[in-house]
């Protein structure tokens, strides 16, 4: 049985988006809820928070030095030493009530990400990709809650997530950024939880956060569930591999939807985790958007 720990008291409403920035040898996450960039430095345990001035979905380092970031409104730049938010670029200007949810790079720097129903009523959420400084719809939907999209190692295909729907989708990634036919991929009906976020490790399996679902899942190519890490909270978002070697995976959290009883038997919800894995993960390219 894999032990987790906890890496950081944090206390996040919605805990999400981890992402390890190699360069600066830390790790980034977000409370979506509580509209807090946090900045993980494991060396010496420092958490760090900046304040976003919308709900912030996701942020991740890009090669101009720079974090792009996914807000509520749009795509913003953010300055780590400024520690300042500009306004980039809107997305779906005629979605007021959607928000950015999550993202990931692909081997060239092109960056994935969804928007959801701020509401988490309505399927008015997309999967967009970001190339070259061009915005195009890709991918399954219209979703409620999008989550993902996870890239493989080798590049070559990427994984769309529907939190509500509880399904995950995958997909052939050509070199172009063109998609193949978009197939089923992971299906689930019992106790699991909620799919959340999801990664790939350097196997090409895929860890998935499951929301009230207690712990992160992981699953080789095929679909099959080889480990499953359970966590002493119960909405478990998304997994990122960090440190050296890749080899440390930590986990957002989030307190959102606990009864009071809830949160009484679950003191470290909304904290963040980690623990050792059995594969590794592999390095992520920085956000290339000129």
């Amino acid at each position: 049985m894999t032990e987790s720990r906890v890496a950081a008291r944090v206390g996040a409403a919605l805990g999400e988006g981890p992402v390890w920035d190699a360069q600066r040898g830390c790790l980034w996450f977000v409370d979506i809820k509580g509209r807090k960039l946090h900045r993980f430095d494991p060396e010496c345990a420092a958490l760090d928070s900046a304040d976003a001035p919308r709900e912030i979905g996701w942020a991740l380092p890009a090669d101009n030095g720079r974090l792009l970031c996914g807000l509520q409104d749009g795509l913003y730049w953010f300055d780590p030493d400024a520690r300042a938010f500009t306004f980039w670029r809107a997305v779906e200007p005629a979605l007021p009530g959607n928000r950015l949810n999550d993202a990931c790079t692909d081997a060239q720097g092109r960056v994935w990400f969804g928007s959801m129903d701020n509401s988490e009523a309505g399927a008015t959420g997309w999967f967009y990709r970001l190339d070259a400084g061009q915005i195009d719809r890709v991918g399954p939907g219209p979703v409620s809650i999008t989550n993902g999209p996870a890239v493989s190692p080798g590049g070559d295909r990427i994984y769309f997530t529907d939190t509500v729907g509880r399904r995950i989708w995958q997909a052939a990634l050509h070199d172009d950024g063109s998609l193949g036919a978009v197939q089923p991929y992971l299906t689930f009906t019992g106790d699991e939880g909620y799919p959340d976020g999801s990664i790939t490790d350097a196997e090409g399996n895929v860890w998935v956060g499951f929301y009230a679902g207690h712990g992160a899942r992981r699953f080789d190519p095929s679909g099959r569930e080889i480990e499953f890490v359970r966590l002493p909270v119960a909405n478990v978002t998304k997994l990122a591999f960090g440190g050296a070697g890749l080899t440390t995976l930590y986990a957002t959290t989030a307190a959102k939807g606990l009864s009071e009883a809830e949160r009484a038997a679950q003191p470290y919800a909304g904290d963040l985790f980690a623990f050792e894995a059995k594969v590794p993960g592999h390095p992520l390219a920085r956000a290339h958007v000129a």
